[in-house]
């Protein structure tokens, strides 16, 4: 009969290891519920200023819970992992941290912010601008076959620190086993995180998890890296209004999600008239990268789509504001084409059939 455990919280890894022991060992069909540290391993709180990134130790970075020892997983069978619940603590934090991010050296000073998330709902980025509250872990993953110290970040076809922020509550992810046991760990909570996490962090927070495991052997499914499958409407808490898009358009797709990200903070900054460095923020938040094009004579697209959502009521009026000033250039959002026309003076929506 299945049965359900809870994760010891005093026993935590900070690498990828096969010497790792095993903290907790169940059978396959089993439930673990998981209290997760955040990223920094309670470096940063609440009262945390941008200050105390210069004191961060990064050999305590990545607290992993783990490993789990699954009773009859062997290499080339897949893990089933079903994330059952997930649902953040009190707090969290986002950052700018030294050299990183997709525009570290547009961005090269450090900086901190917290938020309170104690309404469980929304990530009250200013007066004006709230993100919902999509909850993930960005961690989650079983020991390489070579794992002997391996860094938590980046990932690899063993799983890991992923970031995919589809990852949410009723998500199967599907893990391939490199180690007897599989040796699962998973950290790094997530409270909201656009596709890219583009200024390196998310919304990082403490949560708790509840996971459901379950062994497939080789015989019935065996994948070469992480697959998921995830309820429709890829983002249900924002698809209610429009959404704003900016491109990069180039031979190299890092260059063109650089261009993009870069074009959607100044858009965003100009028009709700924040920081850039906060509208970096904002963008790691909520901001969708997208490849929209990859098969045209190597010059290709990628977007970057903010919801507009996220925006109050009364700051929506001022969304023309970029047609308006700038004459004879496009924007666009999910709802249309605008283009300004100063000899005619009038406004052409052409809609999305």
């Amino acid at each position: 009969m299945a049965e359900t455990h809870k994760f010891t919280t005093d026993r935590v890894h900070y690498t990828w290891h096969k010497e790792h022991e095993p903290i907790l060992t169940i059978d396959s069909g089993d439930t673990v519920v998981f209290e997760i540290r955040e990223v920094s391993d309670n470096q940063f709180n609440f009262h945390s200023t941008t200050e105390a990134i210069s004191e961060l130790d990064w050999d305590y970075v990545y607290p992993l819970s783990g490993p789990v020892y699954i009773n009859g997983a062997e290499p080339g069978d897949t893990l089933a992992v079903k994330i059952l619940d997930l649902k953040t603590k009190h707090w969290g934090w986002t950052a700018v941290l030294p050299g990183l991010g997709l525009l570290a050296e547009d961005y090269p000073d450090v900086y901190l912010r917290t938020f309170d998330l104690s309404d469980g709902k929304y990530i009250h980025f200013s007066d004006d601008i709230k993100v919902p509250i999509d909850p993930f872990l960005g961690t989650m993953g079983v020991c390489p076959k070579d794992g002997d110290g391996t860094p938590i970040m980046p990932p690899g076809n063993f799983g890991g620190n992923l970031d995919v922020r589809q990852l949410t509550i009723g998500t199967k992810l599907y893990l391939p086993v490199q180690q007897a046991g599989a040796l699962f760990s998973c950290g790094d909570g997530h409270a909201a995180q656009g596709d890219g996490e583009v200024c390196v962090s998310a919304l990082e927070c403490p949560m708790y998890a509840s996971l459901k495991f379950t062994v497939i052997k080789a015989s019935e499914k065996s994948i070469p890296s992480p697959q998921f499958q995830t309820k429709g409407g890829l983002t249900q808490k924002v698809n209610h209004d429009d959404f704003y898009g900016t491109t990069g358009v180039g031979p190299d797709l890092m260059t063109g999600a650089q261009e993009a990200l870069r074009s959607m903070i100044d858009y965003v900054s100009e028009t709700y008239a924040i920081d850039k460095i906060d509208a970096y923020l904002l963008a790691s938040l909520c901001v969708d990268l997208k490849i929209s094009e990859i098969v045209d004579a190597g010059q290709y697209v990628v977007s970057a789509l903010l919801p507009l959502s996220i925006f109050d009521d009364s700051e929506k009026s001022i969304r023309t504001k970029l047609s308006y000033s700038k004459f004879n250039k496009f924007s666009f959002s999910a709802g249309g084409i605008y283009k300004f026309s100063p000899v005619l003076f009038t406004f052409a929506k052409i809609y999305f059939k």
